[in-house]
């Protein structure tokens, strides 16, 4: 049976990488006006903002759509020599976790923060794959300003979706682990000693802040993806899980036998309420919360130890699983919140469910047995209807504002385009090669803007130069406004394209932040003037407090720094005028440079190990004399008796 399944497995892959391959050498997949679709003028801005994950980069890409034009890549789960972020100082407490400091995370699935169902333009909220994280980013300064981990949590994958109104934000374990009792246990006793776990993240509405509220127990399924509903769904949200099988070793043989897995419907409102009647118990786990100020312009880290956590046994009405074929992916809802869309990876079809029949199979306890103690819904009672033979691989379905939905196949490497209600293939369109996961900007929420479908590749042999045997990833634009799709164009993306959002440009534009004002930097180093620069001594601790401005940086001569000594740059960017970042390294630094915008100070740490003259520079063209920002910095031996001091043009 193993070995049956194994080949069958081989084949459907071959065979998805097939159709894929011989599109090479045909004709071309653009018609001949495609370009004039995307091309936006110099000087002109595209319409909508799109947030790719990074992927294994552990960062975000931004990108103007239509034109896929890269705007910037956002720091969040990983350091970033090429600003400093997680280098310098004030931002090394944003990689703080329970295993200490991490500099790299694995980047997965942006979600705008929602108002109302709709994207609001306020946060974008990302999830890290490895070790459990969601991170918040200001849509204002596009910065990371909130990482919190996940405790009781291994592969925090279907993660953070946000509830209607960004109430919570849903996270699961893709690994079950053990979680409560003794945690060194035989991976043998998997089934007797492993949970599984859901996260509710509460969500300040003012300030984002996020704090674990509880946590709900799971058999030890593996938990893939997650949607929360909207609309008429609004008070509930779906997990997909596969691993029903409760095997710990050749998943992709022994996790594959059933032939229905389940989607798990949890109740948040119930999950509020239990709560609040005091059902949770308390558990220890250490996990880290991290916050950016923005007074102090630095970032702090909180240790907590206590979460609190409901078990469903306790707790009727919480959660209940709904059958699902076979080994499902994806999880969708469409803009009513009516109907949940599940892609079985190895399924032949793709069944989407109503909520409206959930909620009376709930009522009229049409259940088909339980599973410790969690309802299983019967499959028929829940069943709306099955997209029939959709293609091969089917993963995550995205909605457009005209009643259709489009799926990605990673095997027959293809977008299927299906219509809501009667569920019939209407269109199909090759993509290259193995799509992941899709986006229709505005395609997760209530009010999907259409106009667009973006698939998001896992293979580009033969679509660009090669560059040695690592090639990039890349993602494709199609143009949905017909009744046929329409390729675009290609472009390349940074790390793995795991999952995008879009946004209208409109709803960010008018807040993004030009620059920091210097009145209300509150830094502890902040120096506002060049007559507050000075360099101080705390035993073997130097503290420069530094500006810089165009076009020299101020003091630019420091004498008395002596090995041994750690020193500390407090540097202060006094420009207050738009794009006029100015960086700053000294040579043999065993870190990375610091971009300061304007009315921002950053803080290098070095520790100069030998005598010499060091020179430091601006690392940013800010001016035409930017080649003159510079200065030394003197070291002198352990015991010299050369005094502190510090100049600015000999003063």
């Amino acid at each position: 049976m193993n070995t049956i399944l194994k080949t069958s497995l081989s084949t459907l892959l071959l065979a998805g990488l097939a159709v894929g391959c011989t599109q090479k050498g045909n004709k071309s997949v653009v018609d001949g006006d495609a370009a004039s679709q995307v091309y936006v003028e110099p000087g002109q801005y595209d319409d909508y903002y799109m947030f790719t994950s990074g992927g294994f980069s552990g960062q975000v890409g931004v990108y103007g759509l239509p034109s896929c034009r890269l705007l910037k890549v956002l720091p969040v789960f990983s350091q970033n020599p090429e600003n400093g972020y997680g280098y310098s100082e004030e931002t090394k407490p944003m990689l703080m976790t329970s295993h200490g400091f991490i500099p790299w995370g694995d980047a997965h699935h942006p979600a705008l923060s929602k108002t109302d169902g709709d994207a609001d333009g306020r946060w974008l909220f990302i999830n890290e794959n490895n070790t459990p994280r969601i991170a918040r980013i200001d849509l204002t300064t596009f910065t990371t300003t909130e990482i919190i981990e996940i405790p009781n949590s291994a592969g925090n994958h279907p993660s953070p979706y946000p509830t209607e109104n960004t109430e919570y934000l849903v996270a699961g374990t893709r690994f079950s682990v053990p979680i409560t009792g003794n945690k060194d246990v035989p991976i043998s006793t998997y089934k007797e000693n492993f949970q599984g776990a859901i996260s509710l993240i509460k969500v300040d509405q003012e300030s984002g802040e996020m704090n674990l509220a509880t946590q709900i127990l799971v058999p030890p399924f593996d938990f893939d993806k997650n949607r929360a509903g909207k609309g008429v769904s609004r008070d509930w949200t779906f997990f997909t899980c596969y691993n029903t099988e409760e095997s710990f070793t050749m998943k992709e043989v022994h996790a594959s036998q059933n032939d229905k897995d389940y989607i798990l419907a949890v109740n948040w409102k119930k999950a509020e309420e239990y709560l609040a009647a005091g059902k949770a118990t308390e558990m220890n786990s250490v996990y880290y919360h991290n916050i950016m100020d923005e007074h102090t312009q630095t970032a702090k880290s909180e240790v907590l130890n206590t979460q609190k956590i409901l078990n469903p046994k306790d707790c009727p009405g919480l959660v209940y699983f709904i059958p699902c074929p076979k080994s499902p992916h994806g999880v969708d809802v469409s803009p009513t919140g009516e109907y949940i869309v599940a892609s079985g990876k190895l399924a032949a079809l793709i069944p989407v469910f109503s909520y409206e029949k959930m909620a009376k199979a709930i009522e009229e306890k049409q259940f088909d047995g339980d599973i410790d103690g969690i309802p299983v819904l019967k499959y028929e009672a829940v069943l709306a209807g099955e997209v029939e033979k959709p293609g091969l691989g089917p993963l995550h379905t995205e909605f457009d504002d005209q009643g259709y939905a489009y799926t990605s196949m990673f095997l027959s490497s293809e977008i299927v385009k299906w219509k809501l209600g009667t569920w019939e293939v209407v269109d199909r369109m090759p993509v290259y090669y193995s799509i992941g996961h899709l986006m229709v900007p505005g395609g997760d929420s209530k009010n999907p803007y259409g106009k667009y479908v973006i698939a998001l590749n896992k293979i580009t042999k033969d679509r660009y130069l090669p560059t040695g045997p690592e090639l990039t990833q890349s993602a494709q634009l199609i143009d949905i406004t017909g009744q046929k799709m329409k390729m675009l164009m290609d472009f390349p993306t940074i790390g793995e394209p795991h999952y995008a959002q879009a946004i209208s440009a409109e709803l960010l534009m008018e807040k993004s932040l030009k620059i920091f004002k210097l009145e209300d930097n509150h830094h502890p180093y902040a120096t506002k003037t060049e007559a507050e620069t000075k360099v101080v001594r705390e035993g073997k601790e130097v503290h420069v407090y530094m500006t810089m401005i165009r076009s020299h940086s101020a003091p630019d001569n420091i004498e008395g720094i002596k090995v041994g000594d750690i020193v500390y740059f407090h540097v202060t960017n006094l420009e207050q005028d738009w794009d006029v970042p100015h960086g700053f390294a000294i040579k043999g630094a065993n870190n990375s440079e610091l971009l300061i915008m304007p009315g921002e100070t950053r803080t290098l740490k070095w520790e100069p190990k030998d005598v010499g003259v060091y020179p430091f520079y601006c690392t940013d063209f800010c001016s035409a004399l930017h080649q003159e920002m510079q200065g030394y910095a003197r070291v002198s031996p352990a015991n010299s008796n050369v005094e502190l001091s510090w100049s600015l043009d000999g003063k």
